[in-house]
């Protein structure tokens, strides 16, 4: 299959940026309440900074100038009220945004990560673990402070630079053309920088997303790793990739960095022709002092907001390709999807049935590969099924269709004279019980480890179960026995303690149909013995496929399927195949001159 590696920045639809921030800022419509008190909040301290220069001015010009402290004493008294209100209502508003915003991240985390559940095998085969969890955990967490700001930070001092405008418009306009002729200036400094800034924030997500994929991968490895001596190699590849990631931040820092300077060259030169037109075209006394000082307030008012906005259009343009990641996820649709007129699978007996049957991984693409071609076959109920045969020849691509992990290319599936593809998934592998060889063991206890397989089992069928495949003995030598806590992968366990409980995991599922793949290759001769009763327990009345390389553990099979060239070259139970003397024959008598 085609694969992303850690080597390979990912490819993605760029979007269109309006939409990607409508839907991002479309997650506040949850919490209208709490953002229309955040917003009458700020209309109450907006209003507090757009009077605070004019009661400036009037204690200028109709207080101080002419000595009035009575008069100046009652205005102050006015002025701090006003402004120890101003910070409470700050106050206010940060904390109810900051819970806002934290509540939005948990749902889009948490929508997140019940998608990727929904996603098809293809979807995971196709890209490293590392990458995925760089968009859960990194991509999502890099939105809380646009989240956050998009309404503390963009709506009231956009209002604040509007009432601005307004105010110096009303008091001098000309005054106020001089001090703003620098904004066309500003804007489109700002509209080059974004641009390109944009577009080195995506490349620096696909470089952190590299580095992410390599240190999961790196760290999961680390026996082998260990094992061959090889950490001088992986040390390298990793100051390669965060050579690249540094390299890709610096050049994004870079550009965005200029936002700052550029508003601030505008901010100069205006506030300098505000002085310049003020004083030596206009002056007095047609223009006061207490107005000078009231333009210079609302100038600098006009002027930090502007900054505010633009350090937030420039935090929007560095996480915007997070959200892009995030809804690129999101808007991944499963390959395995039920349709709209699927039904419940009723409880089956276990016939299976392949009709002309074709499969191809990747069709389409340069990695295509045809695997399966016109495949048929029938499975009575409570048959056990053999598959054998070279590596890659599809035994395992068989059982996969059966559990439609993957859809066909052509042709039909049919359980019980039911088409999968008219069944509901859930309802199709709630039937179903899958063991392999790499069986994963949570982190957690040993019970639950087992009762995964059935979440409302009974501590009886978790115990008879545990029995029927031979693991209750060596779990209640374990420390706290059913109760003993387990690490992650099953770390601690032998390879055959941990295929026990995943035989018990399965077991107390009472699948009607089983596979198992290559489910006891990993288990020493010891304990095979010890399972091959379980084993038969397991198998006994239910339509099972078993996928072995280690040919004598299916001798007990009702028939074997010899999987070669996109099909079935062989079939028939263990001794017809070997009386034949043919593909199974070669196959059988290779493996025991190897053993001897």
């Amino acid at each position: 299959m085609a694969v992303n590696s850690f080597r390979e920045d990912e490819q993605m639809e760029n979007g269109e940026k309006k939409q990607i921030i409508i839907r991002l800022f479309s997650y506040l419509k949850d919490h209208k309440k709490g953002v229309l008190g955040v917003l009458i909040c700020m209309a109450v301290t907006v209003a507090i900074s757009l009077v605070n220069p004019l009661i400036i001015e009037n204690a200028i010009d109709q207080h101080i100038s002419v000595g009035d402290w009575n008069g100046l004493v009652k205005i102050g008294i006015f002025a701090l009220v006003l402004n120890v209100i101003y910070m409470i209502m700050v106050k206010i508003r940060m904390y109810v945004m900051s819970v806002i915003s934290n509540q939005i991240l948990l749902k889009i985390r948490q929508e997140l990560y019940e998608h990727i559940q929904l996603l098809s095998f293809s979807f995971f085969d196709s890209r490293p673990t590392g990458k995925i969890l760089a968009r859960i955990i990194g991509d999502v967490n890099s939105l809380k402070d646009v989240l956050t700001n998009a309404v503390t930070t963009l709506i009231p001092d956009f209002i604040t630079v509007l009432g601005v405008v307004v105010i110096m418009l009303v008091k001098d306009w000309k005054l106020a053309i001089a001090s703003l002729c620098t904004i066309p200036l500003m804007i489109a400094g700002i509209f080059i920088i974004q641009r390109t800034a944009h577009k080195r924030w995506q490349i620096f997500r696909k470089k952190s997303s590299n580095l992410n994929a390599y240190v999961h991968e790196d760290i999961a490895g680390i026996g082998v790793v260990q094992s061959f001596r090889a950490e001088n190699e992986t040390r390298e590849v990793f100051e390669e990739l965060t050579d690249e990631h540094q390299k890709a931040f610096v050049a994004a820092c870079r550009r965005a960095d200029m936002f700052g300077p550029t508003v601030d060259f505008c901010w100069g030169v205006g506030t300098m022709m505000l002085y310049l037109i003020g004083v030596k075209f206009i002056g007095a006394p047609a223009v006061s002092v207490g107005l000078l000082v009231a333009f210079g307030t609302y100038i600098n008012m006009f002027w930090n907001p502007i900054m505010n906005l633009s350090n937030f259009y420039n935090q929007l343009v560095t996480n915007l390709s997070a959200a892009e990641r995030i809804f690129d996820i999101l808007d991944t649709k499963p390959d395995i999807q039920d349709e709209s007129d699927v039904e419940e699978l009723p409880e089956v007996e276990g016939k299976v049935e392949f009709s002309h049957v074709s499969f191809t991984y990747d069709k389409g693409t340069p990695a295509e590969t045809k695997v399966l071609s016109d495949v048929n076959f029938t499975i009575q109920p409570g048959e056990t099924i053999a598959l054998v045969g070279p590596t890659g020849a599809g035994k395992t691509t068989i059982v996969n269709l059966i559990s439609r992990f993957y859809d066909i290319e052509d042709g039909h599936i049919y359980i019980d004279g039911h088409d999968l593809k008219k069944v509901s998934i859930h309802s199709l592998r709630r039937q179903m019980g899958v063991m392999t060889q790499d069986n994963f063991i949570f982190h957690g206890t040993v019970r639950e480890n087992i009762l995964y397989g059935k979440m409302d089992a009974t501590e009886e069928e978790m115990i008879a179960a545990a029995k029927a495949v031979n693991a209750h003995d060596f779990i209640m030598k374990m420390e706290k026995g059913y109760d003993t806590e387990l690490k992650e992968r099953g770390a601690g366990l032998s390879i055959g303690q941990r295929q026990l409980i995943a035989f018990a995991r399965t077991m107390i599922s009472m699948p009607k149909i089983l596979i198992l793949d290559e489910a006891t290759s990993s288990i020493d001769t010891h304990t095979e013995i010890l399972v091959q009763h379980g084993i038969e327990a397991l198998l006994a009345g239910r339509t099972s496929f078993v996928i072995a390389h280690r040919l004598s553990t299916i001798q007990n099979a009702d028939r074997i399927f010899v999987i070669d060239n996109g099909g079935i070259v062989e079939q028939g139970s263990p001794k017809e195949l070997l009386a034949r003397r043919g593909a199974y024959y070669e196959l059988y008598m290779a493996q025991f001159a190897d053993v001897v």
